[in-house]
């Protein structure tokens, strides 16, 4: 069974070819069917790989299907082959398993859209880039998969491209990506130098034989990593995400939960022992994981858009998972990746359940009450905000607990705080969030109350599964200290994540940790309690005190408006000089003046070409007079 998993990424691609060819002649229901069922087929292929790769031998593992031979250049050669091991097999599941739901959902929500084949094209295609990222087997395949995520990611956010902000936010994501991927690319070939070949066996052999040295893996696990910041938001590539909300939600729930963002930790995580060989590389991660997840969520704080909340909450939570794989508690980054899958996609689908319910409404400040109208929705909704928080004993609380606990292990106390007052600032905004949309007194317009109405169950029914997952999907990482078998999830990553370096604590200190990771919960939740639902006026009369922090808060800080002064408008500017003085007087004027010159030559000799024989005969007359009077004088 687990050789079918080269089978995986090609329904999605043959689904998103046949929509693209044949589309316009399929009717909406067809175009649902064959969309939603190509992804299902990839997950039913993922689950038979995943059920034959529990019984293999780790000796045996990874397992490799070379399709054909690729890339060709001297001794230097790629293949495009997939591998399969306990990794790529957990991305293969949380792709294609919440990426189906997502499908599904989109069924709803996307019924009214005009756009409804075009979606699923790019949807379709988005899956297809993402698995082949996942399963490749070598660093040149896996950068194809790359940009295919950036390419879908740019074709989805800017989906609805008459809105002139829908089009700018799709070409900021694919810019600041762009840059990103500059470093990627650099660190790849520092890579190719040094290893001869990007597949991962071979890079793993490098680093254990020595062949990389220490100071070279920490230049190339930087490079790399400034991809990664790129992909996966994080300081200071992350401004792009948050205007990525431009696209429809069940866009922002599948880049968000399932797809894009998680490629950066994906490529660390795979590139674990490169990582690993270098202590400056890992203080990196740990640092820009650890302080982008305290930044962005200091921004969730006091967002009113709905889905810029959980923008800014989807950075911060992928802070985390590098704060993870920086402190070499790789297992638990990838931990926290899958159970923010769960929760992170039920939360985004349930405000866009919302959104739909309101006719578009996306402003919280717009909301309030609407527990009684949205009971399907509410409930799943507060199920995703629980488990974010890190409330015992949904999802959230086992993975970020495992990063934190990791972190104090290793030492870095200062960087577990930082993550312990991010784990306040989650609980609170996310439950702001729940009380000023579900809670308190109704602020509804009376357009958005007259068609208020109740999400079909096409969208409602995935939010009840994931729901369910964002409960027990913690439970396979149980730890020992809750009579967990030394950590299920850990052990089955072993064959490519060794442990070694994730620190060793007494039950009683793991446990104060624990305490102190619930405490900061609750703490965060009953701020926000006595914020929004106890004394509503709380927030305004803090915001009054201090406007200069609240303003700076609202504005996220002012790093648009810094970034367009200080790099974008000077770049603008100068284009426009060099347009105008060099491009328009250099360029165009040598070509005007040499193309100006030709005329006047052709003009003058235009006067000897007249095309008659007489005028050409008088010439030739007096030719010959003129040759015979230099001859006689």
């Amino acid at each position: 069974m687990t050789d079918l998993f080269w089978l995986i990424p090609f329904p999605p691609a043959l689904s998103a070819l046949v929509l693209i060819l044949f589309g316009r002649v399929l009717s909406k229901r067809w175009v649902t069917i064959q969309a939603c069922g190509a992804v299902l087929v990839s997950f039913g292929l993922s689950l038979l790989s995943f059920g034959g790769l529990l019984g293999a031998s780790a000796e045996g593992l990874p397992l490799i299907k070379t399709l054909f031979p690729w890339i060709r250049a001297g001794a230097f050669r790629a293949d495009f082959a997939f591998q399969f091991d306990p990794l790529s097999a957990v991305m293969v599941l949380v792709v294609t398993g919440v990426g189906f739901l997502i499908h599904v959902y989109s069924v709803g929500y996307m019924s009214h859209d005009k756009g409804t084949t075009r979606f699923f094209s790019y949807m379709n295609l988005f899956m297809f880039a993402m698995l082949i990222l996942v399963l490749a087997s070598n660093m040149v395949l896996m950068f194809v998969g790359w940009e295919g995520v950036g390419l879908c990611s740019y074709l989805l956010i800017g989906f609805w491209f008459e809105k002139k902000s829908a089009a700018a936010a799709g070409k900021k994501a694919f810019i600041v990506n762009r840059i990103g991927d500059a470093g990627f690319l650099l660190g790849l070939l520092f890579l190719l130098t040094v290893v001869g070949t990007s597949d991962f066996t071979a890079i793993s052999g490098a680093v254990q034989s020595g062949a990389i040295g220490a100071g070279l893996a920490t230049l190339i696990a930087i490079l790399l990593f400034v991809g990664a910041t790129g992909k996966s938001a994080q300081i200071p590539l992350y401004i792009w995400l948050p205007d990525a909300m431009e696209g429809p939600t069940p866009v922002s729930a599948l880049i968000h939960a399932a797809t894009m963002v998680t490629a950066g930790v994906y490529m660390v995580a795979r590139l674990n022992p490169l990582f690993s060989l270098s202590v400056p590389a890992g203080n990196v991660v740990a640092i820009i994981g650890a302080a982008t997840a305290v930044f962005a969520a200091t921004m969730a704080l006091t967002q009113n858009d709905i889905k810029r909340v959980l923008a800014y909450s989807t950075i911060s939570q992928l802070g985390y998972m590098f704060l993870g794989c920086g402190v070499g508690a790789y297992a638990a980054g990838i931990f926290h990746l899958a159970t923010h899958a769960f929760f992170k996609s039920l939360l985004f689908l349930s405000a866009g359940s919302v959104i739909h319910a309101l006719s578009g409404e996306q402003d919280m400040r717009k909301m309030g009450g609407l527990k009684k109208y949205l009971p399907r929705t509410y409930k799943p909704f507060l199920v995703g905000a629980i488990a974010i928080s890190g409330v015992p004993f949904l999802s959230g609380f086992f993975s970020k607990d495992a990063i934190l606990t990791s972190a104090f292990a290793q030492g870095r106390y200062i960087l577990w705080g930082l993550g312990l007052a991010g784990a306040i600032m989650t609980a609170f905004y996310m439950f702001r969030l729940i009380f000023l949309t579900f809670h308190g007194e109704e602020r509804l317009t009376p357009e958005a109350k007259l068609h208020l109405h109740e999400s079909p169950k096409v969208m409602t029914v995935p939010l009840a599964i994931l729901a369910v997952f964002s409960v027990i999907a913690g439970y396979v990482g149980l730890p020992a200290i809750f009579g967990g078998r030394a950590d299920l999830f850990r052990r089955f990553l072993e064959p490519v994540i060794k442990p070694a370096g994730e620190g060793h604590l007494s039950l009683g200190t793991e446990g104060l940790l624990i305490l102190a990771s619930v405490a900061a919960a609750f703490l965060g939740i009953v701020i926000a309690y006595w914020f929004y639902l106890r004394n509503p006026r709380v927030p305004q009369t803090l915001a009054a005190r201090f406007p200069g922090v609240y303003k700076l808060l609202t504005n996220k800080y002012f790093v648009d408006e810094a970034v367009g002064a200080v790099i974008i408008r000077p770049l603008l500017r100068g284009s426009e000089l060099v347009y105008t003085g060099f491009d328009l007087k250099v360029i165009d004027g040598a070509l005007n003046g040499s193309a100006a010159a030709a005329g006047f030559f052709g003009k003058v000799l235009s006067v000897f070409q007249t095309g008659f024989v007489k005028d050409y005969a008088v010439v030739f007359l007096l030719g010959v007079a003129v040759i015979l009077g230099v001859l006689l004088f």
